[in-house]
Protein backbone atom coordinates (compact mmCIF):
# COMPACT_ATOMS: atom_id res chain seq x y z
CA UNK A 1 0.00 0.00 0.00
CA UNK A 2 1.05 3.38 -0.65
CA UNK A 3 2.58 5.56 2.25
CA UNK A 4 -0.69 7.65 2.82
CA UNK A 5 -0.73 9.80 5.69
CA UNK A 6 -3.40 8.77 8.28
CA UNK A 7 -4.94 11.85 7.45
CA UNK A 8 -4.94 10.98 3.92
CA UNK A 9 -5.92 7.44 5.10
CA UNK A 10 -9.29 9.64 6.34
CA UNK A 11 -10.14 11.85 3.85
CA UNK A 12 -10.16 9.11 1.38
CA UNK A 13 -12.48 7.07 3.36
CA UNK A 14 -14.85 9.74 4.13
CA UNK A 15 -14.79 10.41 0.04
CA UNK A 16 -15.67 6.78 -0.30
CA UNK A 17 -18.35 6.79 2.11
CA UNK A 18 -20.11 9.99 0.83
CA UNK A 19 -19.74 8.66 -2.18
CA UNK A 20 -21.69 5.06 -1.78
CA UNK A 21 -24.29 7.23 0.23
CA UNK A 22 -25.20 9.44 -2.64
CA UNK A 23 -25.20 5.71 -4.88
CA UNK A 24 -27.60 4.38 -2.46
CA UNK A 25 -29.73 7.72 -2.51
CA UNK A 26 -29.72 7.43 -6.81
CA UNK A 27 -30.58 3.88 -6.44
CA UNK A 28 -33.59 4.00 -4.36
CA UNK A 29 -34.89 1.16 -6.69
CA UNK A 30 -32.83 -1.38 -4.80
CA UNK A 31 -34.47 -2.15 -1.88
CA UNK A 32 -32.76 -3.14 1.75
CA UNK A 33 -33.88 -6.50 1.73
CA UNK A 34 -32.14 -7.14 -1.83
CA UNK A 35 -28.84 -5.41 0.10
CA UNK A 36 -29.17 -7.30 2.82
CA UNK A 37 -29.41 -10.87 0.77
CA UNK A 38 -26.76 -9.81 -1.30
CA UNK A 39 -23.80 -8.03 0.73
CA UNK A 40 -25.36 -8.45 4.32
CA UNK A 41 -25.87 -5.15 5.02
CA UNK A 42 -28.25 -2.33 4.28
CA UNK A 43 -28.76 1.64 4.35
CA UNK A 44 -30.75 0.75 8.41
CA UNK A 45 -27.22 -1.26 8.82
CA UNK A 46 -24.70 1.89 7.73
CA UNK A 47 -26.78 4.23 9.27
CA UNK A 48 -26.19 2.46 12.84
CA UNK A 49 -22.36 1.44 11.97
CA UNK A 50 -22.91 5.84 11.57
CA UNK A 51 -24.64 6.13 14.91
CA UNK A 52 -22.36 3.95 16.80
CA UNK A 53 -19.23 6.14 15.38
CA UNK A 54 -20.83 8.80 16.47
CA UNK A 55 -21.03 7.61 19.84
CA UNK A 56 -18.05 6.41 20.22
CA UNK A 57 -16.69 9.97 19.40
CA UNK A 58 -18.73 11.22 22.11
CA UNK A 59 -21.70 13.13 19.57
CA UNK A 60 -25.33 11.70 20.42
CA UNK A 61 -27.20 11.12 17.42
CA UNK A 62 -30.84 9.29 17.19
CA UNK A 63 -31.90 6.56 15.34
CA UNK A 64 -34.20 8.67 13.47
CA UNK A 65 -31.31 11.44 12.90
CA UNK A 66 -28.85 8.81 11.63
CA UNK A 67 -31.19 7.07 8.98
CA UNK A 68 -31.66 10.65 7.65
CA UNK A 69 -28.13 11.43 6.86
CA UNK A 70 -28.12 8.20 4.82
CA UNK A 71 -31.76 8.50 3.73
CA UNK A 72 -31.19 12.12 2.71
CA UNK A 73 -34.71 12.70 4.07
CA UNK A 74 -36.71 11.44 6.96
CA UNK A 75 -36.44 7.52 6.40
CA UNK A 76 -40.85 7.59 6.91
CA UNK A 77 -40.81 9.68 4.17
CA UNK A 78 -38.50 7.29 2.29
CA UNK A 79 -40.17 4.66 2.56
CA UNK A 80 -43.71 6.27 1.28
CA UNK A 81 -41.80 6.91 -1.27
CA UNK A 82 -39.26 3.45 -2.42
CA UNK A 83 -40.09 1.03 -0.20
CA UNK A 84 -41.69 -2.31 -1.38
CA UNK A 85 -43.42 -5.37 0.04
CA UNK A 86 -40.92 -7.98 0.15
CA UNK A 87 -41.83 -10.97 -2.37
CA UNK A 88 -41.84 -14.57 -0.64
CA UNK A 89 -38.79 -15.08 -2.33
CA UNK A 90 -37.04 -12.35 -0.91
CA UNK A 91 -38.38 -13.15 2.91
CA UNK A 92 -36.98 -16.59 2.65
CA UNK A 93 -33.87 -15.67 1.02
CA UNK A 94 -33.31 -13.23 4.20
CA UNK A 95 -34.63 -15.67 6.34
CA UNK A 96 -31.66 -17.96 5.27
CA UNK A 97 -28.74 -15.15 4.79
CA UNK A 98 -29.74 -12.96 7.68
CA UNK A 99 -26.75 -12.13 9.43
CA UNK A 100 -26.71 -12.95 13.43
CA UNK A 101 -26.30 -9.66 15.84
Amino acid sequence: MSNLTDDQRIALEAAAFRRLVEHLRERSDVQNIDLMNLAGFCRNCLSNWYREAAEGSGIELSKDESREIIYGEPYAEWQAKHQREASDAQKAAFETNKPAH
